[in-house]
């Protein structure tokens, strides 16, 4: 079910292209059109521009490629529910399940692990799905999270270099005059050309880079509560209904900011911002709660 096991076409869309689209033009735009005329690239703020922007689009690149071919989790079929985890399940309020039995798919026809939920798209259940994103044609699950979460890091990062590159460009030649005499004309065009470039580059960066701020914020609040996109609306219902019956709510899975960060984003803090690195603990079928904090301290 979902997308087909073998090819390299089904990792394309007409998404992923235009975002591999942008990102190349933003950087040529930047490069050759600011960066290189402007400050030139063989002085040391020439240089160190060209370097900087180059180190953040080739690792939203990375990032992104990441995210798009890694399978986002699969459930394994032999996946049987635990018994002893049964309390862990009173906290995943569902709209038609509110009993907190054992969690099963009737479409996959296999128990579902905490945190995990079926994709109407891909057809399959996502071990700690966020959402699905048709921007990378793939779920945001446990195995590619930190490398969505890297790519949109990047991205606003290369975005904000690339804005106040371009701001800064245009001011201090807002005043420049095209040089007179011979060749004046196809300086004049050359000029005029590369400036439409320029604003163009400008109109696509400040939505994306509101959108993708946007995004990022977002994300990182959910890292810092451990939660996911999905788990955020179901405990806007989970404490309704708690408050409802006269009792507190608590995210199960916030353990702490520290162990939330390393939860997603691996075990070593030198490797956070890598996005090849281990970003994620365990395979998925069991996350710490803070129950478990609990427990080991009675």
């Amino acid at each position: 079910m979902g997308r087909p096991a073998t090819g390299f076409w089904r990792f394309v869309s007409l998404p992923v292209v235009v975002v591999l689209l942008i990102i190349g033009f933003v950087y040529h735009t930047v490069v050759v059109l600011v960066i290189h005329p402007w400050l030139n690239i063989n002085t040391a703020s020439g240089f160190a521009n060209v370097a900087l922007l180059t180190v953040l689009c080739t690792m939203a690149l990375l990032s992104y490629t990441l995210a798009v071919v890694r399978d986002p989790g699969y459930i394994p079929s032999s996946y049987l529910p635990d018994l002893e985890e049964d309390g862990v399940a009173l906290h995943e309020v569902k709209r038609k399940v509110l009993s907190g039995g054992d969690r099963y798919c009737q479409k996959c026809e296999q128990y579902k692990p905490p945190r995990a939920h079926h994709c109407r798209v891909c057809k399959r259940c996502v071990l700690r799905m966020d959402h699905h994103c048709v921007w990378i044609n793939n779920c945001v699950g446990h195995n590619n999270y930190k490398a969505f979460f890297l790519f949109v890091l990047y991205v606003v990062g290369a975005s904000l270099q690339s804005m106040i590159l371009l701001g800064t460009h245009f001011i201090q030649t807002l005043g420049d005059k095209v040089p007179e005499g011979m060749g004046a004309k196809v300086l004049s065009e050359t000029a005029a050309s590369s400036a439409l470039t320029r604003a163009i580059c400008a109109v696509v960066l400040v939505p994306v880079l509101i959108a993708v701020g946007v995004l990022m914020t977002w994300h990182f609040l959910l890292l810092l509560h451990n939660k996911t996109t999905i788990e955020y609306h179901e405990g806007v219902r989970a404490k309704w209904l708690a408050e409802k019956a006269g009792q507190d709510y608590r995210h199960p899975y916030d353990v702490g900011i520290f162990t939330n960060l390393v939860t997603a984003l691996g075990p070593s803090v030198s490797c956070w911002l890598c996005p090849t690195a281990t970003g994620h603990l365990g395979p998925g079928l069991r996350f710490q709660t803070f129950s478990d904090d609990l427990l080991e301290m009675e």
